[in-house]
């Protein structure tokens, strides 16, 4: 049994995700290969919340082609590049039946990618000298890393430029150095298929979506996003958003809220995830400085916002994860934690049922497919109790966002189609 497994976010479902499922089972030339994607479960990696609830994701995913669907938990779904990527990894070959691991790339070929990720050691003393000297410069994280990689390899000119300019392309190199790291026999088929640069992306979908805002019809969104969507994971949002099931979460006031948390809270999140090299008194700062009107009410995509908060040294990207940590109970020691300790399950179908049960005899790790399986788990094993219960307050904050109970996600059951 051929078993393809994707790390992604599915923020939300769209075409390109349904491209690299049918290419992938085409390239191991088996049609009913299992396809088991992880995915980020109430934030995503750029550190907000998923624009849409997990199991709208999840029913998104299943209905284009997933056959199971797994949950990357909040403290390596929102988060860097390097830890998203690791955690992905980690969680699909824990499960103990995974044969080939899929993923997309924008820039470089599959050769160059898998060059670059062998040259780079980011243990070498070389490494650490190249990303200080470009940290000393009051570059961002990611700008740095990306000058240490380029000042790593062997290989120079304007395709290495694009691929380290390129996020899609930066995940390929993390999914290849995570597989270094965990798959040391190699045993993991790799699938490295270019991403169709005709179709529109996550981004885009999201402005769309924001753009029908305060009223998001159902009208209104069906003509903004159909062609950009799978016509089944369409169906499925907008079926369960006019159920009532969901609203789209405003970001806005999640942000507005968040920055009154902070301001609140005297000098005590220094030790928050994120809110190293003195972001936190840089946020304090910040917030000391806004006026009335600073942060409109109707900013959905948090433009005004970045306005303000985006510097050369502090990423959006970073500024977001280190509010949501903050928000979320998120502290610093969380973050040395590379390897999930569990296998969450969203959802399946049929054939992925049967796949569940080869993983029940294969993993080492527990299998949780219900929040209260993990109660009695986590009187005996502190790490998963930290970061489940970590999970467990993040998704109260989204799932506030997407008016629901802040309990529901207590009572969530897996998706089955």
């Amino acid at each position: 049994m051929r078993v393809i497994g994707i790390v992604a976010e599915f923020n939300p479902f769209h075409k390109g995700h349904a491209n690299l499922i049918s290419r992938a089972r085409e390239i191991v030339n088996d049609p009913r290969a299992i396809v088991m994607p992880v995915i980020s479960e109430s934030f995503v990696q750029r550190g907000l919340p998923a624009i849409l609830p997990a199991d709208v994701r999840t029913k998104q995913a299943l209905r284009a082609g997933a056959d199971v669907v797994l949950g990357l938990p909040f403290t390596y779904s929102c988060a860097p590049s390097a830890r998203f990527a690791l955690g992905g990894i980690a969680t699909l070959i824990s499960t103990g039946v995974i044969t080939d691991i899929a993923f997309g790339y924008d820039a470089g070929t599959p050769e160059l990618l898998r060059s670059l990720a062998d040259q780079t050691d980011e243990n070498s003393p070389e490494f650490k000298d190249a990303l200080k000297s470009a940290l000393s410069e009051g570059v961002s994280y990611p700008a740095a890393r990306a000058a240490a990689i380029k000042a790593s390899v062997k290989e120079t000119g304007d395709e290495i430029d694009r691929i380290l300019k390129s996020p899609n392309s930066i995940l390929a190199l993390e999914y290849l150095a995570a597989l270094k790291k965990i798959d040391k026999m190699k045993r993991i088929n790799i699938i490295m298929i270019p991403r169709d640069q005709t179709l529109e992306s996550a981004t885009s979908i999201r402005e769309k979506i924001n753009g029908c805002a305060p009223a998001f019809s159902q009208a209104a969104l069906f003509e903004s996003l159909k062609g950009t969507m799978p016509d089944k994971p369409l169906a499925a949002m907008l079926g369960c958003y006019s159920e009532g099931g969901f609203a789209f979460p405003d970001n806005a006031a999640y942000i507005r809220r968040a920055l009154l948390h902070i301001a609140g809270a005297g000098d005590s999140f220094g030790s928050t995830a994120y809110m190293g090299d003195d972001l936190d008194g840089y946020l304090k700062n910040l917030i000391s400085s806004l006026r009335p009107g600073d942060l409109p009410k109707d900013d959905y995509m948090l433009r005004s916002f970045a306005d303000k908060a985006e510097t050369k040294r502090f990423t959006m990207t970073r500024i977001y994860r280190a509010i949501a940590s903050f928000e979320a109970g998120q502290d610093k020691s969380l973050v040395s934690l590379n390897h999930p300790p569990y296998i969450r399950v969203l959802g399946f179908n049929r054939e992925g049922r049967y796949c569940l049960k080869i993983i029940g005899k294969c993993t080492k790790l527990p299998v949780i497919s219900n929040p209260s399986d993990a109660l009695e788990l986590c009187s005996s094993n502190a790490d998963l109790r930290k970061v489940f219960e970590l999970e467990m307050r993040a998704s109260a904050i989204a799932n506030e966002l997407y008016g629901r109970d802040i309990s529901y996600a207590w009572s969530a059951k897996p998706v089955m189609t």
